[in-house]
């Protein structure tokens, strides 16, 4: 099973701030699942692809 993380934990994965995490969102580079009208939620698997995809442009 997948596991889904909240803004903060996304965050903390990802070592950015929250702010970024909304930013990276917005601009479609990190894909979130919206579960009500106040939950939002990233699933680890796509965070590894966008983490793996930066890792091979670098």
């Amino acid at each position: 099973m997948n596991e889904l993380f909240r803004a903060k934990q996304t965050a903390q994965y990802m070592g950015i701030g929250v702010s970024t995490v909304w930013l990276f969102t917005k601009q479609g580079k990190i894909k979130a699942i919206k579960l009500s009208d106040r939950v939002t939620v990233w699933a680890k698997s796509d965070l590894d692809a966008f983490i793996a995809s930066r890792m091979a442009v670098a």
